[in-house]
């Protein structure tokens, strides 16, 4: 099956970044692996590293992939009553009549929602390392704004093709 027979994703689907995903589950196990393997083979000894020493590196490694384990967490999940955005370290649910705007400038690394309350909300989970891809879930998430601003229809897209 060719990329172009492949059915696009439904509307409610969630929205994640794929390669930055990747590459943070990849670094946080790799980290972590090395963390535990510098702990181990490091020389001890009365001049070497002591047990509080080894514990503090492996320590180390586990705050590491945890961060990391968190941006790969990092997705947004539309329904019938809003938006829930879950970025790095913050979780929010924006109904959908509270979204003015969304955009996705030139430059710009993830897609941003302007608020009817004139805040900026980042959506870390469309992110422009994806690609083109990209472009198309921006379309998808302003679709989705749109059809459930009901009887208004000045919901503002703003991103480069």
């Amino acid at each position: 099956m060719s990329s172009l027979d492949r059915p696009g994703p439904a509307p409610y689907d969630p929205f994640q970044p794929r390669r930055g995903r990747a590459m943070a589950l990849t670094a946080g196990v790799l980290s972590l692996l090395l963390f535990c393997i510098l702990a181990a083979l490091v020389p001890g000894g009365a001049r070497g590293f002591g047990v509080v020493d080894r514990l503090m590196l492996v320590a180390c490694g586990v705050a590491i992939a945890f961060v990391l384990a968190r941006y790969a967490a990092i997705r947004a999940l539309p329904d019938e009553s809003g938006l829930t955005v879950r970025n790095l370290m913050t979780t929010r649910h924006l109904p959908w009549t509270s979204i003015e705007s969304v955009r996705f400038g030139h430059g710009d690394p993830w897609v941003s929602l302007v608020l009817d309350d004139t805040e900026t909300v980042a959506v870390m989970a469309i992110q422009r390392a994806d690609g083109l891809g990209s472009q198309a879930e921006a379309g998808r998430l302003a679709a989705l704004v749109e059809s459930h601003r009901g009887d208004r229809d000045d919901v503002a897209r703003t991103w480069d093709a």
